[in-house]
């Protein structure tokens, strides 16, 4: 790889033409369970491609939220990371849900504690906090409103113009938003530790070895690498762009587990995993936490479930209903 200037093989996603893996026992298992308990399995873009064979609904947070709030399901089963299934649980408090690994955290979510936010708040009583959906029940409930990476251009040119914005808890895509609607906002300072991962020079690398390959990244993502990108957009627009692009070949800039839906959804074409300086892919340690094993024992035992104080939920429900009214 001298001539790449790189130590690893370029993760390249040839055309499946359609191919389907047979399903395991334990798949089969989970099917069953889930017929049994009347449960709904809902995964994140990013989980394994063998929980996003056995889901009914896979997608961005965004298309998540909806199908929680929507599902007539007893059971709520979400492969995803804590506060997506918090999410769930916020607009579907009479279901049970439950996580496979109770562990799955977000460095996002951290980098925002629920008390420091309410110091801020309690300092500046006039600010209009704008959620990122990546933090916990209790900093959604100290927000105005919610969004989600496909939504938040959306949802922020909607807040009244005589608001000052408070922007939580990404500042990767907070400074995107700011630039796409041209409203100044204040930045918290967090962000994933994995789309931080991917910098200009690895990509350009990559890029130069594959110059017809079109790259797309995430609005999580630095600057540098917005700037490097054809597009920057969320996980479910991914798959818009790449079925209507004339392109054959993508780089795509985000957790390597979005690449098994692409290429379910469009057999025909090309996919590269976006590198790191040391690594041909990315991938989050926390959504690999749930594994196909852990699905399975979830349904099986219904547990972990996620429980929220019915006073937290109720406060996080009014912001997160207002993105979703907004989004329509």
């Amino acid at each position: 790889m001298a001539d790449l200037g790189l130590n690893y093989e370029p993760m390249v996603f040839n055309p499946t033409k359609g191919k389907k893996t047979p399903l395991s026992q334990i798949q089969k298992e989970i099917l069953s369970l889930k017929k049994e308990k009347n449960a709904v399995i809902l995964a994140h873009n990013y989980q394994i491609k063998e929980i996003q064979e056995v889901a009914d609904f896979v997608g961005d947070s965004l298309g998540l939220a909806y199908n929680a709030e929507e599902t007539d399901a007893d059971v709520i089963v979400f492969c995803g990371v804590h506060f997506m299934a918090e999410t769930a649980k916020i607009v579907n408090p009479t279901k049970t849900v439950i996580l496979p690994d109770l562990e799955a955290g977000c460095s996002l979510s951290d980098a925002c504690p629920e008390e420091r936010l309410k110091e801020y708040k309690d300092k500046n009583p006039d600010i209009y906090v704008v959620a990122y959906i990546n933090c916990s029940a209790g900093v959604k409930a100290l927000s105005d409103v919610i969004c989600t990476s496909g939504n938040a251009k959306k949802i922020v040119e909607q807040v009244p113009s005589d608001k000052k914005i408070l922007f939580v808890p990404d500042q990767n895509l907070g400074q995107w938003v700011s630039q796409q609607t041209g409203r100044p906002m204040e930045l918290w300072p967090g962000s994933c530790y994995a789309h931080v991962l991917f910098t200009f020079n690895a990509l350009k690398k990559i890029k130069d070895h594959f110059p017809d390959a079109a790259i797309i990244a995430h609005p999580e993502c630095v600057q540098t690498v917005r700037d490097l990108a054809n597009v920057v957009c969320s996980t479910e627009k991914m798959v818009h762009y790449c079925k209507e692009s004339p392109s054959q070949s993508f780089i795509i800039a985000t957790e390597t587990g979005m690449i098994h839906r692409l290429q379910k959804e469009i057999p025909e074409k090309t996919f590269i995993a976006g590198p790191t300086n040391t690594c041909a892919c990315n991938e989050c340690r926390f959504m690999k936490m749930n594994t196909i094993e852990k699905v399975r024992d979830c349904l099986k035992n219904q547990s972990p479930e996620i429980e929220l104080p019915e006073a937290i939920r109720k406060r996080a429900y009014d912001p997160l209903k207002r993105m979703l009214e907004w989004s329509q």
